[in-house]
């Protein structure tokens, strides 16, 4: 099934399902980034758990709010696509958030689409924002970033345990200036 901007009535019933299993003290839903698009297969109450740990995820990125990473990601949490230099574990994602935030304060990311799966999900995130900090040594005149990024996501229990991703890392080198 897709969900379009104006369709999204199994997204409500989703976000129905989320309520019904999420905790008192959790973030509330509808604070999450609601993706632009999304295609899902599965029963309600595991398309519900993944949904909502995927958006917990984005908000995670749109914000740096440290809760949602937490609320997101298991403690077994795994990045098979890691870094060079970037820590395993959820201390990676809280680590590249940080110091992209230094570089770019006003970051926000955007879900333009979602596919649920089972126990997957696939996420195209679009990230926005001035940089007007520095990233290593380049400094930011306030020039636009604006870059993609695909992440594919195995959610157990309601949250993410396994992460793939691939960063249009050029793109964001080239409009950072430390590449031209």
């Amino acid at each position: 099934m897709f969900i379009g901007r104006s369709a999204s009535s199994l997204l409500r019933r989703c976000i129905f399902l989320t309520l019904l299993v999420t905790s008192a003290n959790a973030f509330a839903v509808e604070s999450l980034p609601v993706p632009l698009h999304v295609a899902v297969a599965g029963t309600q109450k595991q398309i519900a758990a993944s949904l909502l740990a995927a958006r917990r995820y984005a908000a995670f990125w749109n914000t740096g709010d440290v809760r949602f990473a937490t609320a997101a990601l298991s403690p077994d949490f795994i990045d098979r696509t890691l870094p060079a230099g970037r820590p395993q574990g959820t201390a990676g994602p809280l680590q590249a958030s940080q110091m992209f935030r230094v570089a770019v304060p006003d970051l926000s990311v955007e879900i333009q689409d979602m596919v649920v799966a089972g126990d997957r999900v696939s996420v195209h995130l679009r990230f926005k924002g001035r940089f007007t900090g520095r990233f290593g040594e380049v400094a930011g005149s306030g020039q636009t970033i604006d870059f993609q990024a695909f992440d594919m996501y195995r959610v157990k229990n309601g949250q993410i345990t396994e992460n793939w991703h691939l960063e249009d890392n050029l793109g964001l080198m080239q409009q950072m200036g430390v590449l031209k």
